[in-house]
């Protein structure tokens, strides 16, 4: 029995009624990042050198794991973890071992979460252990130069080793790849087919304007409209009506046999139906990632330590969520949509 099942509730009956936003949309996906915190500085997404919060702002393992608790009885069924890298946050394993709980209950259909794989090897048996059947790990190249650019000096070996030993533990890994017009295009193809080749879904995202970088998005943006219209000059891409809780669509590639997602917040919008919403390690409630408007739940999570103001600040928040975003790129020097960067939000 996990430590953290002591003393902590299981998620209230499902009588409570749904989140439900004001577009009729129900709010049944739940992404909550961890920490802030990252081993790699992936040039789209955080500045090489970030000043990263300080500890006492960061919610508790156990905070976590009531707000998360808080949720699910409001009609989670899909929760995902995230960062920054959250396998370097220090007891991710104990939180994840005492989420497990509601798995086991049947009121949470899927515990998963995002990863850079860096730090895979030493956790895929036990993520596999407490019922992770399947997680994402972002990968933009498969050239060890190249990726070693892209993440500002990381180690490909380190991810590969990652993605083998959660294969080997019987976890699905799909593959993360943000298309990089200076970066990776040439390279696409050739990582879809190892995708393919090796049984893993890859999903191609483009990149948003959150956060200041150091480099300028409209020299990194890439429209995947153009990037598919590539891969059909030599391969057979047949829609699916597959859809997972996340904003991907999806295609089968008829030449490899494999899943291909495309996830387009900025050459096609896919906020018609968003049912997911973000916490940040620090609490924040963010109803939609390309908006500012938030609710802070990490105060009622301090100042009491019964969850029914918590429960209300969900409810009031979700009846603030956008119609979609406002995600643009359309100048050099432009400022991001919002100023926060990715990783304080989380993928």
């Amino acid at each position: 029995m996990s430590p953290y099942d002591l003393g902590l509730p299981a998620a209230p009956a499902q009588a409570n009624q749904p989140l439900v936003d004001p577009f009729g949309r129900t709010i049944d996906y739940l992404r909550v990042s961890v920490t802030d915190r990252c081993d790699l500085r992936c040039v789209y997404c955080m500045s090489e050198h970030p000043a990263f919060l300080p500890k006492s702002e960061i919610l508790t393992i156990e905070e976590l794991d009531r707000l998360c608790t808080a949720f699910i009885g409001l009609g989670t069924r899909r929760l995902r973890l995230t960062g920054g890298e959250p396998l370097g946050r220090r007891g991710f394993m104990q939180l994840v071992e005492s989420l497990s709980r509601h798995l086991r209950t049947g009121v949470l259909d899927e515990l998963t979460l995002t990863t850079n794989g860096t730090r895979l090897a030493r956790f895929a048996d036990e993520l596999a252990a407490h019922g992770v059947r399947r997680l994402n790990v972002s990968l933009d190249s498969l050239d060890p130069d190249r990726f070693k650019h892209i993440t500002r000096g990381g180690d490909l070996n380190q991810v590969l080793a990652g993605i083998d030993a959660a294969q080997a533990a019987g976890i699905a890994v799909k593959i993360n790849t943000v298309a990089l017009k200076n970066d990776n295009a040439d390279e696409l193809p050739a990582m879809i087919q190892w995708a393919h080749g090796r049984g893993l879904g890859i999903t191609l995202i483009e990149t948003m304007p959150l956060g200041e970088v150091e480099e300028d998005r409209t020299d990194q943006y890439l429209s995947l409209a153009a990037v598919r219209a590539n891969l059909e000059s030599f391969w057979t891409l047949t829609p699916l009506d597959e859809r997972t809780a996340g904003p991907a669509r999806y295609v089968r590639v008829e030449e490899t046999g494999g899943k291909l997602g495309f996830i387009t917040p900025l050459s096609h919008t896919f906020c018609e139906s968003c049912n997911r919403v973000r916490v940040t390690c620090t609490g924040e409630l963010y109803m939609c990632l390309g908006q500012d408007d938030r609710a802070d739940l990490r105060a009622p999570l301090r100042e009491n330590a019964e969850d029914a103001s918590l429960i209300a600040a969900i409810r009031e928040a979700i009846t603030r969520k956008p119609k979609g975003h406002d995600f643009k790129i359309e100048r050099r020097g432009a400022a991001p949509a919002v100023a926060r960067s990715m990783s304080t939000t989380g993928g």
